[in-house]
């Protein structure tokens, strides 16, 4: 879908310090506040095969449940949730959002058994519904819609350096047993948690709209509020077309029932099933190196390597969108690291050596980090309002069933076959189901009338 201007217009003066401040004073403490929310719920993945697993008696598939069943109850609240932050404000439904959860990953710190972790990850889902779509239409009420690609890339840095920075974290806690009597994988339950209350609570009195943030200009604030109206001026009237044309106008239900949002709903699950994948399992993979090169890992080392997937995966994240902010978003951006994830994910265990399956896994994670930011450009270009808020939900929440079945589905095809072989492909499978979805998509807009550019998705990536 490419938008609808490749040819962008110079900037003006007041155009780039407003994008600018907005990079540098909105961005970074939401990307922390993602930060923070993607650590706590892959500490699971950590933990795992550091001792949870063996204190806790799981096998492979009550493990990949356990980390899956978590999107359950995140699934379940996801378009109430978001429906909730338009009408309460982002400011204090965020905030709520990370002091529950940030109280329930705490509580981590005692489980006893596999049914209570099961209980608190289905907790933990609920706690976090609505995080990430609510923050994604918060961003992109700060920026018109050519900037998006750029603001969103510096959001979704926080998640592979999520990993970059805690993964080398968790292993210095993980080797932190005795403190206040818990083992090492408990203590780092209580530390990651701690930081999602106490952010959540900034953030009540942090965040604002852009009509009442007084560090921008006059002139900056003019331009960036008549920039937003202008743009939402321009689907309202496009919405007045379409009534016209007999259809309904976009509405919570509306946006509900849009081919265009579910297509890109399941588009979206393969990105996620090919993340968690990867997220839930990679520290297990290379806890496997242990036996199948016969080398030996501590926790920071371990840590340590989990990271190398991720450092090249942020370069390429922040490249690949500024590319597409540059050109204009093209169909490309999301096929092309759709099919290179696709095809390089069930290579890495085929690789021979340790060193050469963290390569293509790398790749892998380049990929799919790629992919994703560019990808939610495109729901913001053609929703707006209440109807943008349950169309990203929506598919943030049909994602996310991958969020369940990813982990499941790759436990239990471990167990039934012994190895990580097969799931790697199922995974690669989803992938490029998502690529040709994206393809799908991008062809049908050729036939979309040139008066609905504006608002149809189908007319954004050509």
């Amino acid at each position: 879908m490419d938008t609808t201007a490749t040819q962008r217009p110079p900037q003006s003066a007041v155009e780039k310090s407003t994008v600018r401040k907005v990079a540098f004073r909105v961005v970074p403490f939401v990307a922390l506040m993602f930060f923070i929310n993607y650590l706590d719920r892959t500490a699971v993945g950590f933990a795992a095969p550091n001792g949870m697993n063996a204190d806790l008696g799981l096998t492979a598939a009550q493990f990949g449940f356990a980390s899956g069943v978590f999107f359950i109850g995140y699934i379940l609240l996801e378009v109430p949730s978001n429906v909730a932050l338009v009408r309460f404000g982002a400011r204090r439904w965020l905030s709520r959002i990370m002091v529950s959860w940030g109280i329930v990953a705490a509580l981590f710190t005692w489980v006893q058994n596999f049914e209570q972790l099961a209980i608190l990850r289905f907790l933990l889902g609920v706690a976090e519904a609505g995080f990430f779509p609510g923050a994604i239409l918060f961003l992109s009420l700060w920026v018109p819609s050519q900037h998006r690609s750029k603001i969103l890339a510096l959001f979704y840095l926080a998640q592979p350096l999520t990993t970059v920075i805690g993964a080398p974290l968790a292993g210095l806690l993980l080797q932190s047993n005795g403190v206040f009597g818990l083992e090492g994988w408990r203590f780092m339950y209580l530390v990651v948690a701690i930081p999602a209350i106490v952010v959540g609570i900034i953030a009540w009195f942090y965040l604002t709209s852009p009509k009442d943030a007084k560090w921008l200009t006059e002139p900056e604030r003019t331009w960036l509020l008549t920039s937003l109206d202008d743009e939402n001026a321009a689907k309202i009237k496009a919405e007045a077309k379409k009534a016209k044309a007999g259809a309904k106008k976009a509405s919570t239900f509306s946006a509900l029932k849009m081919g265009r949002v579910w297509m890109l709903a399941f588009i979206y699950f393969g990105f996620i099933y090919g993340l968690y994948a990867l997220a839930f399992f990679l520290p297990t993979i290379i806890d496997g190196f242990q036996t199948t090169a016969g080398v030996k890992f501590d926790f920071v080392q371990k840590g340590l390597i989990t990271a190398i997937p991720y450092v090249p995966a942020a370069v390429v994240l922040y490249l690949w969108s500024r590319d597409a902010t540059r050109r204009g978003l093209k169909t490309w951006h999301i096929v092309i690291p759709a099919l290179v994830g696709g095809v390089s994910i069930p290579l890495a265990l085929l690789a021979g050596s340790p060193a050469a399956t963290i390569a293509i896994i790398t790749v892998t994670a380049c990929a799919i980090f790629a992919a994703l930011p560019n990808f939610w450009t495109v729901p913001t270009q053609f929703l707006t309002g209440v109807a943008a808020a349950a169309g990203i939900a929506l598919i943030n929440t049909i994602g996310n069933l991958a969020g369940f079945s990813a982990p499941f589905i790759t436990g239990w095809v471990h167990d039934w076959t012994g190895g990580y072989i097969v799931p790697m492909f199922v995974v690669g499978g989803f992938m490029l189901i998502s690529a040709l979805l994206m393809t799908i998509l991008a062809s049908r807009g050729k036939a979309v009338d040139a008066d609905a550019e504006q608002t149809d998705v189908t007319a954004l990536v050509h």
